[in-house]
């Protein structure tokens, strides 16, 4: 790994919307990928799920040689791994690839690689698993825990969502970075797991997928759903003390006017939000 990006902690975001890809002429402006997050700590290279986003993601990495990477998974919903046949570094043999995440407890006693092979990369994908040439190393992670690799601290927490997901807090140099999708708020109180994580957080990145108008529509409501709403990822921040508040995980239906109008609206309600969007990079420090 070359060090040009030494002595720098930001998130640049790949992959921005939740549950399907969106592309078209309205969603032109905040991205139409799903999930995938690329985290610069020092000079290493972090990344966070693996949606359509991680397509592209990769081909910025190919000019580069002999790379080493993070990879860590919230959970393997289709939405945060239908980028992983389409990863480039994952086919040259001079790149090594970590691979952490948790295995869900429906598919134990798996360990992670297994269900990697058998599971993530599904049957019917177009590139053959055989192809794969890069050094592939996996970590079974157990939510809840923390880690240390080297000097950048890894907090871990379950979040509420259908199967499981798992939040992530990083912290270098004294900042940190929260990655808190694929959860839906609590009805009476805020959820302990993600104030926890989000404590004191330089950025907080957050599942905003709904209004609370459409979260709690008489007609259609999205409870149990798994998502939460912009309106609670500013409670969590004020309670929190957050200084910065992605809005992430944009619903499908949301195209860049609606987009326009949330960020707007969340950023009047907590200054230090604003509204996630494809190649947007934002420091930590």
């Amino acid at each position: 790994m070359n060090n040009l990006f030494n002595n720098q902690f930001f998130v640049k975001f790949w992959g921005v919307r939740g549950s399907i890809p969106t592309p078209g002429n309205t969603t032109i402006r905040y991205g139409g990928n799903t999930s995938c997050l690329e985290i610069r700590v020092g000079n290493k290279l972090l990344i966070f799920d693996a949606g359509t986003g991680l397509r592209n993601l990769g081909k910025s990495l190919i000019p580069q040689n002999n790379l080493e990477i993070y990879m860590f998974f919230t959970h393997y919903h289709w939405d945060h791994i239908q980028g992983i046949p389409f990863f480039e570094p994952f086919f040259h043999q001079d790149n090594l690839i970590h691979i952490h995440g948790k295995v869900p407890d429906e598919m134990q006693p798996l360990k992670l690689k297994e269900h990697f092979f058998e599971k993530v990369i599904h049957v019917n994908s177009d590139v053959p698993v055989k192809n794969i040439e890069a050094q592939l190393r996996f970590y079974d992670l157990i939510c809840g825990e923390t880690f240390v690799f080297d000097d950048i601290t890894m907090e871990t927490r379950p979040l509420n969502h259908p199967n499981g997901s798992m939040g992530y807090r990083l912290t270098w140099a004294n900042h940190s970075i929260v990655y808190c999708t694929d959860t839906e708020h609590c009805p009476d109180h805020l959820d302990e797991n993600i104030l926890y994580l989000a404590r004191d957080a330089d950025i907080l990145i957050y599942d905003a997928m709904y209004t609370d108008a459409e979260y709690y529509h008489p007609k259609s409501p999205k409870i149990g759903w798994g998502h939460s709403t912009w309106q609670e990822a500013v409670k969590i921040a004020k309670e929190a003390r957050v200084k910065k508040l992605a809005i992430f995980h944009h619903e499908p239906s949301h195209n860049d006017d609606i987009l326009d109008q949330i960020g707007v609206e969340a950023k009047q309600a907590f200054d230090g939000a604003f509204m996630a969007s494809e190649g947007l990079i934002v420091s930590a420090l």
